[in-house]
């Protein structure tokens, strides 16, 4: 699994777009009180679930692993100017 240059920034913007899609689409309510973990796993099961990512071998869902398919699924569909984009 190659590590991406500004990972951690990528996977906070893909909680914050990640969390925002979950209560657009009405099947999730986060508190400010939710674990950044639960929010991970939360969010990963969803994407595979809508077919927007692909998912996990079975025995490889595993917290890090969750987080690199969100910083992939944040860096496909940010636009190309985004700064978190450019410092790739």
């Amino acid at each position: 699994m190659k590590k991406l240059a500004n990972e951690t920034q990528l996977l906070r913007e893909a909680i914050r777009v990640g969390t925002s899609y979950a209560e657009k689409r009405g099947v999730a309510q986060f508190e400010p009180t939710d674990s950044a973990k639960s929010k991970i796993e939360y969010i990963y099961r969803l994407l595979v679930h809508d077919q927007l990512v692909q998912p996990l071998a079975k025995g490889q869902e595993d917290e890090p692993n969750m987080k690199h398919k969100l910083v992939l699924w944040i860096s496909r569909n940010l636009p190309e100017d985004h700064p978190l984009v450019k410092a790739r």
